[in-house]
């Protein structure tokens, strides 16, 4: 269904595509390379035109995770004077780029997508940039902008977290569980950077392995057997969705304890809830979608007006606890002045490259890590 209707997807493009410098390499930059550090006072260059300044969010879904990026796109939007208009997927990818060409056609000046799925919507972004529009997206290519977090970072982020607990509170000596994703690539840099925090003596890896599903229950279920055969766990790791399943299989079997250190990463509410309540859940590593939305939004609005923005951005891990949720919290609410603080912003988010307007063939091509060749 997707792969016919991407042709006539381009073809409601092609008046615009038409409109493309003469020459400019549709494929923009395939080979990947290490980015230097934007540079914000990069010359400014043309400003594109015949653009609205608007501003279109194309979701892929309705999570938590999503609705925050919509946000930041909404308060920046309403910053800089764009109109803003999102639509949801639904997890469908032809809907998704229907949504995206209607935004083209309709000469939206800026387009931000998580897209549900990259390799059919990549003509559809390569040519709506083509036309002009300020594209983001969150992970994949092609993009004017590629937003990634860097995995093995916030691994060790939570990693070196639970180390430091290890340390501190459970004097050096810790029976482990991993819960891993290492079947997913692009994820796999998370767990080995916890191995890498955890490989210190006194700790015992009990358990490393990947819940099948991955999700609350398949953390419930794999504790659970953990469970049969060894009775004493200190520390659990892994996503959030799957540690809170394996919190109830503890708490089940009697075995949860408040000097346990259960982690995860995904900002989960849930793990939030637990955090706060204090117990076994000591953290949860986020990654601000509000703040970057936000971040997104003003980019967009800056190449409207012909100024550089970055090629891509890292969102930055940040192990919340109960010690700074209250201020991670209120800068959930208000990302717009966490990103007009210096100090702030590079806490959450690190920018690299310089792309505008007049360079729009420059866009990235390739799977996008500020990571990769380290």
């Amino acid at each position: 269904m997707v792969m016919r209707l991407v042709p006539l997807l381009l073809a409601a493009l092609a008046p615009m595509l038409a409109t493309q410098a003469a020459g400019q390499d549709a494929q923009g930059i395939t080979t990947p390379f290490v980015l230097a550090p934007f540079n914000m006072e990069a010359a400014a260059c043309s400003v594109p035109p015949g653009l609205t300044p608007s501003l279109g969010f194309a979701r892929d879904n309705d999570r938590a995770f999503i609705l925050g990026v919509g946000v930041g796109l909404e308060q920046a939007a309403k910053d800089r004077g764009l109109s803003y208009e999102q639509g949801d997927a639904h997890n469908d990818a032809a809907t998704q780029a229907q949504q995206i060409t209607d935004f083209s056609i309709r000469k939206f000046g800026a387009v931000v997508t998580p897209p549900v799925d990259p390799l059919t919507l990549a003509p559809v972004l390569i040519g709506t940039m083509s036309a002009g529009t300020y594209v983001g997206t969150v992970v994949p290519h092609p993009a004017t902008t590629i937003l990634n977090a860097p995995q093995y970072l916030t691994g060790k982020v939570l990693g070196d977290d639970a180390a430091d607990y290890i340390r501190e509170t459970l004097g050096g000596r810790a029976d482990v569980v991993l819960l891993t994703q290492d079947s997913l690539q692009f994820l796999a840099p998370r767990f080995a950077a916890m191995r890498d925090s955890l490989n210190m003596p006194g700790v015992r890896i009990l358990a490393d392995i990947s819940p099948n599903p991955v999700s609350e229950e398949g953390g419930y279920e794999t504790m659970k057997l953990i469970l049969e055969a060894h009775s004493t766990i200190d520390v659990v790791l892994g996503a959030d969705t799957v540690v809170l399943g394996a919190l109830r299989a503890l708490r089940e079997a009697g075995k949860d304890r408040p000097d346990q250190y259960l982690g995860g990463i995904d900002g989960d509410a849930q793990a939030v809830a637990e955090i706060k309540r204090g117990g076994p859940y000591k953290a949860s590593v986020a990654l601000s979608s509000p703040v970057f939305g936000y971040a997104l939004g003003w980019f967009a609005a800056d190449w409207l007006a012909g100024k550089s923005v970055p090629q891509a951005m890292d969102i930055l891990p940040l192990a919340l606890t109960k010690d700074n949720l209250a201020q991670y919290e209120a800068d959930q609410a208000n990302p717009g002045a966490v990103f007009a603080d210096a100090e702030k912003r590079e806490a959450y988010l690190r920018m690299y490259g310089n792309i505008c307007y007049d360079t729009r063939s420059e866009f990235l091509n390739f799977p996008w890590s500020s990571e990769a060749g380290e």
